[in-house]
């Protein structure tokens, strides 16, 4: 089977998750024989390389700057637009793919999907985050034509360029949560024959740590972003003991430092509080170790988290909140302990019960092991596959598949 994969970041640039299980459904899919490229944004972060992945062409541009959606004025719409679509229409007729795989699209270009839709290839649409709500916004191209569908027809007409998206029959729709699903299908898409595939946790994590003496460290994984609830974790530190400690391990706009700083001081704990930027899944296996137990405060609704999953098999107790997706495997009393959102003094509660219960943190770790073996890298992963291999075989399609399973499947 042929793939191109098409979204916006691509390791080694990336702010999270969504990005990190794109590379790993490629390289599962390269394994099994498949040939598949990746077609993804020139973002690029400071300092850091594209690394030797074979078959990444970083060629297409977004609607974002400098950690911000911004606003293009027409003539950089249409050059960011036509850019995108021989990019598109090059792997196309190179590749010849049997399918093609749509990741995160947030502040991306559209009508690349309505071009793969009107070209008669077969694609699935993942959706690790509410980017058919948000990048439907974002999207400065066919949002200009939202409501001028006499002026977009001129424009495709006059451009070849598609001015309006078709989600409906776009291609088939695999979600990453329930909570992520049931918001899409509010929107009024038509969106319908939609599947759920939990993201996985790398087998890195799935290897549980010596449990320790409780010793106050706590830990933070993932984007600085407030949305996340970084504020209430340190603004839970005064009311613990003066040992406690707070690490942040992850990175996102160096604005968001600053803040998150300002915030420490505020408060009278900037000593007690390191901030580590951007760490490699082994240096954050590494800290999961370290540390007594990992805080996931979020405020918004997460659309699934593996942060917790992360922790979880790593042995160590997490303290969150369970909105969003993330609800839909959070056991308060069996695998973590939940709080109200927004409520430092409750988190910080939270904290001292593991700290004065032992027996607690060994119920918690007990039960964290056991959810995180069940949401893996190589679950997801099958469960792509067969996505693509379904899509790609609809009569009239090239592909040839390999004999594959994927366990735990949810249409």
């Amino acid at each position: 089977m042929r793939v191109l994969t098409v979204g916006n970041l691509y390791p080694p640039h990336h702010f999270g998750g969504y990005e990190q299980v794109w590379q790993s459904a490629v390289a599962h899919l390269r394994e099994r024989g498949h040939e598949v490229r990746v077609l993804c944004t020139g973002h690029r972060l400071p300092g850091v390389g594209d690394g030797d992945e074979p078959g990444v062409d970083r060629a297409l541009e977004w609607y974002w700057r400098d950690h911000e959606f911004v606003r293009f004025g027409l003539r950089d719409r249409l050059r960011t637009e036509r850019r995108n679509h021989r990019a598109l229409r090059r792997h196309l007729d190179q590749l010849r793919p049997d399918v093609v795989a749509f990741w995160s699209m947030g502040g991306m270009s559209h009508s690349l999907i309505e071009r793969v839709r009107r070209a008669g290839v077969p694609a699935v649409l993942f959706a690790h985050d509410l980017w058919l709500d948000y990048g439907r916004r974002t999207d400065q191209w066919t949002r200009m034509f939202a409501t001028r569908r006499r002026a977009g027809a001129v424009a495709e007409r006059a451009l070849g360029i598609p001015s309006r998206v078709d989600y409906a029959r776009a291609g088939r729709y695999v979600f990453v949560s329930g909570f992520v699903r049931r918001r899409v299908e509010e929107l009024g898409l038509g969106i319908a024959g939609t599947a759920v595939a939990h993201s996985g946790i790398d087998a890195l994590f799935l290897d549980p740590a010596a449990e320790r003496e409780w010793r106050w460290r706590l830990l933070y994984v993932g984007r600085l972003h407030p949305d996340k609830g970084i504020h209430d974790a340190v603004a839970a530190l005064p009311h613990l003991p003066d040992g406690a400690t707070i690490t942040f391990a992850g990175a996102w706009d160096p604005r968001e430092e600053e803040a998150l700083n300002r915030v420490a001081e505020e408060h009278g704990v900037a000593p007690r509080v390191t901030l580590l930027g951007q760490r490699t899944h082994e240096e954050i296996a590494v800290l999961y170790a370290e540390h007594d137990a990992v805080l996931f405060p979020v405020r918004w609704e997460e659309p699934w988290g593996l942060v917790p999953l992360e922790a979880m098999g790593r042995g160590r107790p997490v303290v969150a909140t369970g909105r969003g997706g993330s609800a839909e495997y959070l056991r308060d009393g069996a695998n973590c302990l939940l709080v109200a959102p927004e409520d430092p003094e409750a988190l910080a509660q939270a904290v001292r019960r593991l700290a004065a219960a032992p027996a607690l943190r060994g119920r918690l770790r007990a039960g964290g092991m056991q959810t995180a073996a069940l949401h893996t890298e190589p679950i997801f992963n099958a469960e792509v596959e067969c996505h693509l291999l379904e899509a790609a075989a609809r009569p009239g399609t090239r592909a040839t598949p390999p004999a594959a399973a994927a366990p735990g499947r949810t249409s």
